[in-house]
């Protein structure tokens, strides 16, 4: 029987789950995951997080920091130690060879190659435990743990409304509804994200550039323009240049020739039809071949019923403004919901000012998990 959990146990890897979220947007198809090493004496010996897929692990990075410190110490790392050689070498072998005594590790690894690290520690003589915020490791880590358990990305979709859920006034002006504050913080979640996705109205509308602003340092996420017509994106578009790179989706029995134009000015991927626009599936499965493991949905009503309605919506952020229009569009458009009895139910799960706006985040109160994970490389 190992020590009862104290408050230093739980400081320590709060403060581990935070280091994970450093590497959101960075690391895919990679998890995010962040590791404290405390000594034999309970003090901080080293911390780190994984930076980039392919490179050093959380625990490697926190081990080379602690050097000898480690010896006798505990690790706190928010996912189960690999136990695999990828790119890099198992971490639950660095762990032993460091002398590691206790380990606590939040989230079990549910990928079949990488399993079995805290066994491995265990067969060692280090005492690994299993389940210490592990809630907060899961929100943390939901793009990827999604892709793995789900074999899709995981799918954030954003809206910014008035205060009676309008998008745009009637006329269809919709800048700026929110406040800078609010608009900062987009860049947040586009800068946490591995793709932005948009869709034809959005593109007609807004000429969106969708690349990251003010966050120094940022990988650019894949900017994704779903034109199924392939007659949204004009010449000269925002979402053309060279700050980010970009993937435009059009249906496969789009005009040759409009696909044919838009080919020499873009990266064109054609994907079947789902009624009047192309199937949301079929744009995720494209999306989760290229190492997409978080998309940030950013378009408009109609591509947000569509994701919607293909039950691929995982989380929901929504800016709302102090704000009366009283006509426009609403921030959903169909999403073959019926009858009140067919309502997605959310369970928020946070509430916040920012600037003079409220942020909510909500999730679905139930989300399927299929039993056979999708493979990983770490």
């Amino acid at each position: 029987m190992g020590r009862a959990t104290d408050q230093a146990d739980i400081d320590a890897m709060r403060r581990a789950v935070a280091l994970a979220a450093r590497g959101l947007g960075a690391t895919s198809p990679n998890p995010v995951v962040g590791c404290v090493v405390l000594d034999a004496r309970g003090r901080l010996a080293g911390e780190g997080h994984h930076e980039r897929a392919g490179g050093p692990h959380a625990e490697v990075n926190a081990l080379r920091a602690a050097g000898e410190r480690a010896r006798g110490g505990t690790a706190y790392v928010t996912l189960e130690p690999c136990n695999h050689t990828g790119r890099t070498g198992p971490c639950a072998q660095a762990l032993i060879a460091a002398g590691v005594a206790r380990v606590h590790y939040a989230v079990a690894d549910p990928t079949p190659q990488a399993t079995g690290g805290a066994a491995t520690l265990r067969a060692a003589g280090v005492h690994a435990e299993q389940g210490l915020l592990a809630d907060e490791a899961e929100e943390g880590n939901a793009a990827w743990l999604t892709a793995v358990r789900r074999g899709r990305p995981h799918v954030t979709w954003k809206y910014a409304a008035s205060l009676d859920g309008r998008v745009a006034a009637e006329d269809g002006s919709s800048r700026w509804i929110t406040c800078a504050e609010a608009r900062a913080d987009v860049h947040r979640l586009r800068a946490e994200s591995d793709a932005v996705v948009v869709g034809a109205g959005t593109l007609r509308a807004d000429d969106p550039h969708l690349a990251v602003r003010g966050r120094p340092g940022a990988v650019q996420p894949l900017r994704v323009g779903v034109d199924t017509t392939a007659t949204a994106v004009r010449p000269g578009a925002r979402i053309l240049d060279a700050e980010a790179p970009t993937l435009i989706a059009v249906a496969e029995d789009a005009d040759p020739r409009a696909v044919a134009a838009l080919s020499a000015r873009a990266e064109v991927v054609p994907l079947p039809r789902a009624g009047q626009g192309v199937s949301v599936a079929a744009l995720l499965d494209a999306l989760y071949a290229r190492g997409v493991r978080g998309v940030l949905l950013e378009g408009g009503p109609a591509l947000a019923g569509a994701f919607v309605a293909a039950g691929a919506v995982d989380r929901v952020v929504g800016y709302l403004a102090p704000v009366l229009l009283g006509a426009g569009p609403a921030a959903l458009a169909d999403a073959g919901i019926p009858t009140i009895a067919d309502a997605l139910r959310l369970r928020m799960t946070q509430s916040v000012r920012v600037g003079a706006d409220l942020r909510i985040t909500a999730v679905p109160e139930a989300a399927a998990r299929p039993a056979a994970p999708a493979q990983k490389e770490r």
